[in-house]
């Protein structure tokens, strides 16, 4: 903030002395309007300088590219203008024309450069580190903390990037006025904090943002795009939606799923069932891994223990379920004879 005033109080100050140098004495009306334009140019730098913390360095370095390709070619069409007869008999035009080259052309250059500059991403210095490929958190993940316990183990390693939108995110959810809410933010926060101490993790904050984009989900999908990276979350709608647009995801639901124990139909297990199902007579217990096991009969049963044999698997993308019987109960049905005709 300190360098901020201090730009504005240097361009009206040298606002006011152009003023008072250009202009006679008597003619004391212009050193405001010098002061003024000062102040409204230093307000235009500091805007700039707003909007260019949200750009890339690459689209910088486009723009600025552009913008020489731009005056060189305003420079070269001036030059061939010199050669028409009747611009070199009205010399009193050829400023202006000059000033409209130059702008215009600048001004292409400019937003060209920006706006193709991803078209030559492989090109030279304007092309992207591929020493590793960027993985991108989302809200959710971090929040799940299970991303913090994955970096642990060493299975995760290298440069993980949060982008400024997601710790925006994080900390309005942090702020909240609902206790559960402001209780997750903070988890999201501390988990973060703890991956920037691992050795193996390196917790890189982009600033890239997308003004026209509306939602985090959103930007997240272009930031992935335009870095060709992956997106890191157990949202089950932002993984269908980024798939979509061919944004590869690394899911970790799907890897806890993956990494859940093989159960086959027949396998026999201890479970406590603790509730009811949705259909009639059936309960639900859990396994330790949070595995939903459905007990075929066993709604009575809530709050013992049962031993209990597998009659089938359903893997589905928010969990498996498990569906069995009681032991032995199986083992009736098959002995138990088949009524005469």
């Amino acid at each position: 903030m300190f360098l901020k005033l201090f730009l504005v109080f240097v361009c009206a100050i040298s606002g006011f002395f152009i003023a008072y140098l250009s202009y006679p004495i008597d003619s004391w009306w212009t050193w405001p309007l010098g002061v003024l334009a000062g102040v409204l140019v230093a307000l235009l730098v500091i805007k700039l300088e707003h909007d260019l913390r949200k750009l890339s360095v690459r689209v910088i370095i486009g723009g600025v590219i552009g913008c020489m390709v731009g005056l060189v070619i305003a420079f070269m069409f001036a030059y061939g203008l010199n050669f028409v007869n009747k611009i070199r008999e009205n010399q009193a035009i050829i400023p202006w024309i000059y000033a409209v080259l130059t702008v215009a052309m600048g001004y292409l250059g400019i937003v060209l450069g920006a706006r193709k500059v991803e078209e030559l991403k492989h090109v030279g210095f304007l092309a992207p580190k591929r020493e590793e490929e960027a993985r991108i958190l989302d809200t959710s993940v971090i929040i799940d903390g299970r991303i913090a316990d994955i970096c642990e183990t060493g299975f995760l390693e290298g440069t993980l990037i949060v982008p400024r939108f997601v710790l925006d995110e994080l900390q309005y959810i942090a702020d909240s006025a609902d206790p559960t809410k402001r209780s997750r933010g903070r988890r999201g926060l501390d988990i973060l904090n703890r991956m920037q101490k691992m050795p193996n993790i390196r917790i890189a904050i982009s600033d890239q943002d997308f003004p026209r984009i509306k939602g985090v989900d959103a930007k997240l999908v272009a930031l992935a795009q335009m870095t060709g990276g992956k997106i890191i979350t157990n949202d089950f709608n932002l993984n269908k939606v980024a798939e979509l647009q061919g944004v590869k995801i690394l899911n970790v639901n799907e890897l806890a799923n993956a990494l859940k124990p093989i159960v086959l139909p027949g396998e026999s297990m201890s479970v406590k069932v603790i509730k009811e199902g949705k259909e009639p007579g059936q309960g639900v217990g859990y396994l330790d891994d949070g595995t939903m096991i459905i007990v075929d009969n066993g709604q009575r049963y809530i709050g013992q223990t049962l031993e209990v044999v597998v009659t089938s698997v359903l893997q589905t993308t928010a969990g498996r379920m498990i569906f069995t019987e009681m032991k032995g109960l199986g083992e009736k049905k098959a002995i138990s004879p088949s009524p005469r005709p």
